[in-house]
């Protein structure tokens, strides 16, 4: 077994991360929180959402944190547009201001996507072709992201040969990278490796990255696993912001800094800054009034603060 010797992480904590929030974050501390994430040496985020604000009002100032980024060369600057309404939102801005990246999503369960997006699987395709055609006629990344593809809340477990029909359907309208996502936080370490070999059949290992959330604190034994597949690509939230309104109890995507310290402890580079990282996760955690959702930041923040005593 060889481990990758380099994984690139994808912050997802502005848009998955905070959406569901129900105190709106005002734009200025998104942008803070973005600039503090950019400093910690992420170099790819996913910024906000192109939807309807009756859906998700903590995404109404989509165009205002476009525009107020810093942007630094080297980042890729990503939002959802699940439809073609809202990439030509994305595109109303000046170029200056579009994003490198789009994502759209799509369930592997049935149910979820009724539930979550008013369509069936085979309609969800049929409403992200033409946003997809339109991103790479102007040579905008399209990334895929499944939901539910190992365990959905409406139908419980999702088979492997699910999610292969999904990648296989997001492969043919033209998406670029896919994302196997546990939606949830129910998967174990064997059932993602199900889930990705399935994903395999359809996308290379380097357009397949791990979405996994850690509601029953498997996420980094996912993350793992996935590494063991030869898998070097993962989203993760600072300080394990976000969760999934239609599952109770689902906690938010794996914390960036317990995943960070993870692989920094198996010599396997990010270029990030876990310092800074912890301090970012504090930034947004003192503005939402909570303890960060970080195991690692709260060690290590208690070991500064047991060092720093006389």
């Amino acid at each position: 077994m060889r481990l990758p010797s380099r994984v690139k992480l994808v912050e997802v904590g502005p848009r998955d991360g905070l959406q569901n929030e129900k105190q709106l974050v005002p734009t200025a501390v998104k942008v803070a929180l973005v600039h503090r994430l950019q400093d910690a040496g992420l170099r790819d985020i996913e910024l906000t959402s192109f939807v309807s604000p009756k859906w998700v009002p903590q995404m109404a100032d989509n165009a205002q944190l476009m525009a107020a980024i810093a942007r630094r060369p080297g980042v890729r600057y990503s939002v959802l547009t699940p439809n073609l309404q809202g990439f030509e939102a994305a595109l109303a801005l000046e170029p200056a201001f579009w994003p490198d990246e789009i994502v759209v999503f799509g369930a592997a369960s049935e149910a979820f996507s009724q539930r979550n997006i008013n369509c069936s699987i085979a309609q969800s395709m049929e409403r992200f072709r033409p946003v997809v055609e339109a991103a790479r006629a102007r040579s905008i990344h399209v990334r895929g992201a499944m939901s539910c593809a190992v365990g959905c809340p409406l139908e419980g477990e999702v088979a492997p040969e699910r999610v292969g029909f999904l990648a296989g359907l997001m492969k043919d309208i033209g998406v670029q990278h896919i994302g196997v996502c546990d939606t949830i936080g129910v998967g174990t370490p064997t059932k993602v490796q199900r889930a990705l070999e399935a994903t395999l059949a359809h996308f290379d290992i380097d357009d397949v990255s791990g979405h996994f959330h850690d509601t029953y604190g498997q996420a980094l034994a996912n993350t793992l696993a996935s590494l063991e597949m030869g898998v070097w690509q993962f989203d993760a939230s600072v300080s394990g912001l976000g969760g999934c309104p239609y599952a109770k109890g689902a906690t938010g995507n794996v914390a960036t800094e317990d995943l960070v310290y993870m692989l920094h402890g198996m010599d396997i580079a990010t270029g990030i800054d876990l310092g800074q990282l912890v301090e970012a996760g504090q930034f947004i955690s003192d503005f939402l009034q909570r303890i960060p959702g970080s195991r690692a930041a709260t060690a290590l923040r208690a070991r500064r603060g047991s060092e720093a005593r006389p």
